[in-house]
């Protein structure tokens, strides 16, 4: 039985389309990423399903009860969720302790030993239970509010971006935690991102969600590797998408010929093609003073530390453009005649007629 099922869910605000009959199962236990940019719906259906929203169409059932539907609604605080919003909202007149106890039936707010269990479950000391959110760092305020909101034992868990407003390594940081207590409360998790990364580091499965529709739904590798279609390929990451013409599964180009592969449920196909590579697919290498062949002249280079980015002009009327993430050590300058090879397999889609 899935956790959480949305069938045809619709919204709209003053007569714009916000969702679109949007359907997903969120199966039981492990994190679901909703994915998509600023505007896409995600924060919209988040609030749909903890009840702050009516659906104009379609339903919701949680654990297979009917919370939003044509003739139900059932209030937020008759849900079983909990909610983590970006800032945590603790409340500031309130301890550490005070805060998280704020959801616990009033005979266990005293509870000494629910109290220690929840700390440790988002790895805070335990001397921390009298301080106030304004003593605490941006990160241990989201532990807190982690630790309130898993202390009902809610049945489902709703993140709203909760990591967006900590600095790049405290992010990181308490995303592991986070992902590590959530484990530990073996509870259902619906995380809502914009952050690419984020989602394919920290769910099990992924919702890649645009202007009010799910462009695709699968685990974070198959969907990164695997688009199901070219604006979702270049949402989830760096792409380099050349034209070529496939031949009985090898498509031939300005790289030579390349294996492909195709789309989920596009089918085998021949003719001409955009081919989708990921950067780090493509290897450059300096090509050796007087070895002939042709090859590419590097056009520009980001340099990230750990690794940088080339971007490299192919011969051509007119040059193809390729772009290669190599290791850091490994760049080379502007103006270097290099040899670009594949690894792997291209994705193939057919160039629209």
């Amino acid at each position: 039985m899935s956790a959480l099922r949305l069938h045809g869910v619709c919204k709209s605000f003053a007569g714009s389309a916000v969702l679109d009959g949007v359907t997903l199962d969120v199966p039981e236990g492990g994190v679901t990423a909703i994915l998509g940019p600023s505007g896409c719906g995600k924060t919209t259906l988040l609030r749909l399903v903890a009840g702050f929203l009516r659906v104009d169409g379609g339903s919701i059932d949680i654990g297979g009860r009917q919370v939003s539907g044509p003739s139900a609604h059932v209030p937020p605080e008759a849900r079983r969720l909990g909610y983590l919003a970006q800032e945590g909202a603790l409340f500031p007149h309130l301890t550490v302790a005070q805060n998280i106890a704020f959801g616990l039936p009033r005979r266990d707010r005293r509870d000494a030993r629910r109290l220690s269990a929840l700390l440790g479950l988002v790895s805070l000391d335990g001397a921390l239970a009298g301080r106030y959110p304004d003593e605490l760092s941006g990160g241990q305020q989201q532990r807190v509010a982690l630790a309130r909101t898993l202390a009902p034992a809610p049945r489902l868990v709703l993140l709203d971006e909760p990591f967006s407003a900590l600095d790049a390594s405290l992010r990181a940081e308490t995303r592991g935690m986070v992902a590590t207590a959530l484990a530990a409360a073996d509870v259902t998790t619906v995380l809502v991102t914009h952050d690419q990364g984020e989602a394919l580091s920290f769910a099990d499965h992924v919702a890649v969600m645009r202007s009010g529709r799910l462009a695709q739904v699968g685990e974070p590798q198959q969907v990164y590797d695997d688009p199901a279609d070219l604006p979702t390929a270049d949402f989830l990451g760096d792409t380099c998408t050349i034209r070529g013409v496939v031949r009985g599964g090898v498509a031939h180009g300005p790289l030579g010929d390349i294996e492909v592969r195709y789309p989920p449920g596009g089918g085998d196909f021949d003719g001409p093609a955009l081919l989708m590579l990921r950067p780090e697919q493509l290897r450059i290498r300096p090509v050796p003073d007087g070895r002939p062949g042709p090859s590419a002249v590097v056009r520009a280079v980001e340099y990230f530390g750990h690794d940088c980015v080339v971007t490299a002009d192919l011969p051509g009327d007119p040059p193809t453009t390729v772009t290669s993430r190599v290791l850091g050590g490994d760049r080379v300058p502007p103006g270097t005649p290099v040899r670009v090879t594949v690894s792997g397999t291209a994705l193939a889609y057919p160039v629209p007629r």
